[in-house]
């Protein structure tokens, strides 16, 4: 067998299992997600007037809740991203326990508080809109209580990984916590098909016809399209801060610090 058939006949690494090694290089991860960060932070400013624009100015007033229901462009999106983050925190801790994948661990420690704030804005933005609607701020809905414990959990991991003075330890320990805390979402998602709740259920389904207005609906797909590069954005730039907190001592930041101050 000659030289270049022995090359040939070299099996290579598939080109994801190289990137995942790659992201676990904490100079590689630093210098990586900081190309991505300006271009998601604008994307989510454009889309963001974009949706706003269309939701607050263009789509028509509500036959029954009149310019009340404009409330729902902050309020529904911010829903969903309560539920995607912590679904997306459980997934990162998962795969820190089982393969303790340091920046891993991270990301699901930084994707708390995020969690945490647009957890805090469904529950402020729906408590507004239930004040017109169901003549209160708050009532103890299935699905507003199971919102708010879904805060207390975002709280308790945060304060749980900030407990403990060793980082890893005080990650694999609220990675833990984020996993049984999972057991809340199905609660919070069919709460509304499972007790009878003043909470309206969806409006919309991407598996058939959705009972609001177009013309309605695109600003609330915008608007749901841009908390996610809004989470992007966030996540990566809190991570980066986070890497360099940790690896302080180590040569790969003093290098990024000096760069930074020319």
């Amino acid at each position: 067998m000659n030289v270049e058939t022995a090359k040939t006949n070299k099996p290579r690494k598939n080109a994801f299992v190289m990137f995942i090694h790659k992201m676990g290089s904490p100079p590689w991860f630093y210098n990586f997600t900081g190309k991505f960060i300006p271009w998601f932070w604008a994307i989510f400013i454009v889309l963001t007037v974009w949706g706003l624009y269309l939701g607050l100015v263009k789509a028509p007033a509500d036959y029954l809740q009149g310019e009340s229901f404009r409330i729902l462009y902050i309020h529904v999106p911010a829903a969903w991203m309560s539920l995607l983050i912590y679904i997306s925190m459980a997934i990162m801790a998962f795969i820190a326990l089982v393969w303790r994948i340091r920046i891993v661990e991270i990301l699901a420690m930084t994707s708390a508080p995020i969690g945490a704030a647009f957890t805090i804005v469904t529950l402020a933005a729906g408590s507004l809109w239930g004040r017109p609607t169901w003549g209160t701020y708050w009532v103890w809905d299935a699905r507003l209580t199971s919102e708010l414990v879904l805060l207390f959990i975002y709280l308790g991991i945060i304060g749980l990984y900030n407990a403990i003075d060793e980082p890893r330890k005080a990650a694999r320990a609220a990675c833990l916590l984020a996993l049984v805390g999972a057991v809340n979402l199905p609660i919070i998602h069919y709460s509304v098909k499972w007790w009878n709740t003043l909470h309206q259920g969806s409006s919309i389904s991407l598996m058939g016809g959705s009972s609001i207005d177009t013309s309605m609906l695109w600003p609330l797909l915008i608007m749901a399209v841009a908390t996610k590069f809004y989470y992007g954005a966030n996540l990566l730039t809190r991570a980066r801060v986070k890497l360099l907190e940790q690896d302080i001592r180590k040569a790969w930041v003093r290098e990024v610090l000096k760069e930074k101050n020319g």
